[in-house]
């Protein structure tokens, strides 16, 4: 059976900035029988996510995730369609994802490593399973359970950097709905910024291209900063933590800023915050969502409902096409959309 897939074409180098160029699409050939225990699936959507830059890299820097190859099918997030299967727990039309979905039209996959899913839980929004109700949610979810230690009734002031990106824009909402008082984003648009706080729900919103960050932070969050949901990483965290509180907590999440850059993860902070930190025993720990898969399916039930309930609003910036995924990891990469960044490969 011919396919089309998308392989990576070059990678742009450690400090490099990815260009859609690095991808390649191509026709191949996939077997046109299903072997025991596997299914032959269509794919519907895929997803693209900050963390792939690292995959760009021969050495990822990183121990859970392995380095895309030239000239092979690069592959991530993923939902697709069962069109045949010869797997006991798998029917032909059943919805199905994974996280090591190949970038391919169609595809054979060992059944066992697939997750069936249930459209109603988000009112029909498949796409959702790779967002809000899916890695994405997680993330920010039990990002904040497990190391935000946000407590109801304790007055808390949260911060989001990153705020209208795919966690962020879900983190300040879920910070909330856990019991902050207050949440205030950052973004990098006036547009991003009045969605958050119109659509979203934030109380307030820095542009960090626009005026004095830190003076703003400083109205903004008069009381101090007892919770960081990092994303970004850089300049702008070194301006969060210098504003938080005594025994305050940053939720380690991304560091965008610093992808494309030859640093370790996570990368160390400048002395004088360090300093900060250190004095102020303001907790940085690596946060790995991966940890907490034991947690996964209450979790997923939870952000269901509150999908359903109309709770967290959900925003995603859908392109459409497999040959429009390398324009679209370097939109996302460029910080141009606004919420989850997903492909559409077939209806």
């Amino acid at each position: 059976m011919i396919i089309q897939r998308v392989v990576l074409n070059s990678r742009p180098g450690k400090n490099g900035v990815p260009v859609a160029e690095n991808f390649r699409l191509e026709q191949s050939t996939i077997a046109d029988t299903v072997q025991a225990g596997q299914v032959r699936v269509k794919t519907l959507y895929l997803s693209v996510d900050p963390y792939m830059r690292c995959r760009m890299n021969e050495d990822t820097g990183s121990d859970y995730l392995r380095p895309w190859q030239l000239s092979e099918v690069a592959d991530g997030g993923g939902i697709g369609v069962v069109e045949e299967s010869k797997h006991d727990n798998l029917a032909k039309g059943d919805f199905v994802t994974s996280f090591t979905w190949p970038w391919q039209t169609v595809a054979i996959l060992d059944g066992s490593l697939l997750q069936k899913l249930v459209p109603q839980l988000v009112n029909g929004r498949l796409s959702y399973f790779l967002g809000a109700a899916g890695i994405t949610g997680l993330t920010a979810l039990l990002g904040i359970r497990e190391k935000g230690h946000v407590a109801v009734g304790a007055n808390q002031t949260m911060v989001v950097s990153g705020a209208a990106g795919a966690c962020g824009s879900l983190a300040g909402q879920i910070g909330r709905l856990e019991g902050c008082s207050r949440v205030v984003g950052i973004a990098g648009t006036d547009e991003k910024c009045s969605i958050l706080v119109q659509e979203m729900g934030f109380d307030a919103a820095i542009n960090y291209k626009k005026g004095d960050v830190a003076k703003q932070l400083r109205e903004l969050c008069p009381a101090g900063v007892d919770v960081y949901f990092d994303n970004v990483g850089g300049d702008i965290s070194d301006t969060v933590i210098s504003q938080m509180n005594q025994n305050s907590h940053i939720i380690l999440c991304g560091q965008i800023s610093q992808y494309n850059k030859d640093v370790p993860y996570p990368p160390p902070l400048p002395p004088d915050i360090e300093k900060i930190q250190k004095e102020r025993n303001i907790t940085r720990e690596r946060f790995l969502v991966l940890n907490y898969m034991d947690k996964q399916e209450a979790s997923v039930l939870q952000l269901c409902q509150w999908i359903q309930e109309g709770k967290l609003k959900v925003r995603e910036t859908v392109v459409e096409g497999l040959a429009n995924i390398g324009a679209a990891f370097q939109s996302m990469m460029n910080g141009g959309n606004i919420g989850k960044q997903i492909v559409s490969v077939s209806k």
